[in-house]
């Protein structure tokens, strides 16, 4: 069994790579051209099972057992981590069982996982990930918000974290960019220069402090309006009003990491203008 974060067990930090799936069945053919094939499938369909929290039943011939491997590593395939650890402790039983069958070295299986970009490598008895994902901080409790506030900010932060955790990118940039939306309407009837904001929406809301703003701010303010324009469109982001079927660009999960910080980033400047602009109002 493979030490790494416990957590990896319940939430997946995203699916492996599948080039690492074609590479480790066909390293699994290899082992079993050296012994019985059955028996050896088998017991990596028990382990291939177990990974994918489905029951293991043994198959009737070897045509089936090798069918069955196949659906197996395919239902494991969301986990990245146990995936790893399932291939790994069926190479630990087929050594412990026939000890004159050659099996992978761990840099063998390391220049599978480098070249496929998978994120991990294997450091016995340590899984390491090799592109851990560290988020922007955003302020828990903003200083000019209410509880009410904090408690959608929170949430949503939690929601977009365990969606990148789990592979899904699209639903974790949606729950920031969401967030983004809600906090820009904390700033409706706040007195700035020449008057009080008066738009309702997020574009209205930023765009009036935008024309208000100076300098660095008008710049910041801008680029959040691109940012979420590009991901609000069919045929840029997607993320909100749907995909173009047509047009429509894949969202990748290192992708939804970087626009994920992108927008946490400007909720924390937005969080703080607020406070500032409500200071100064005060």
């Amino acid at each position: 069994m493979l030490q790494f974060d416990g957590n990896w067990r319940f939430d997946s930090p995203g699916p492996i790579e599948p080039t690492v799936n074609h590479a480790f069945r066909d390293l699994i053919d290899r082992i079993c051209s050296q012994g019985d094939r059955r028996a050896i499938l088998e017991r990596f369909k028990s382990r291939f099972a177990g990974a994918g929290g489905a029951p293991y039943y043994p198959s009737s011939s070897v045509s089936w057992a090798s069918d069955d491997l196949d659906k197996l590593m395919k239902a494991a395939s969301g986990n990245a981590p146990l995936f790893i650890e399932a291939f790994c402790d069926g190479c630990s039983d087929i050594a412990n069982l026939w000890s004159h069958i050659t099996l992978p070295d761990v840099a063998r299986l390391n220049r599978i996982l480098a070249d496929s970009g998978a994120g991990y490598q294997i450091d016995p008895p340590a899984l390491r990930a090799t592109r851990a994902h560290i988020p922007i901080a955003v302020p828990e409790q903003p200083p000019s918000l209410d509880a009410q506030a904090s408690t959608l900010i929170a949430a949503a932060l939690d929601a977009s974290e365990r969606a990148l955790s789990q592979g899904n990118g699209r639903q974790a940039v949606q729950e920031v960019l969401w967030l983004l939306e809600t906090i820009a309407t904390a700033f409706r009837g706040l007195d700035v220069p020449d008057g009080s904001i008066q738009g309702r929406y997020f574009n209205k809301i930023i765009g009036e402090l935008r024309t208000r703003g100076r300098g660095h701010q008008e710049q910041i303010l801008q680029w959040m309006m691109t940012l979420h324009g590009y991901l609000s469109s069919p045929t840029g982001g997607g993320v909100r009003h749907g995909t173009d079927l047509k047009e429509g660009l894949a969202l990748g999960i290192d992708e939804a990491r970087l626009y994920c910080n992108l927008i946490r980033s400007y909720l924390t400047f937005l969080i703080a203008e607020h406070d500032r602009v409500s200071r100064r109002t005060a």
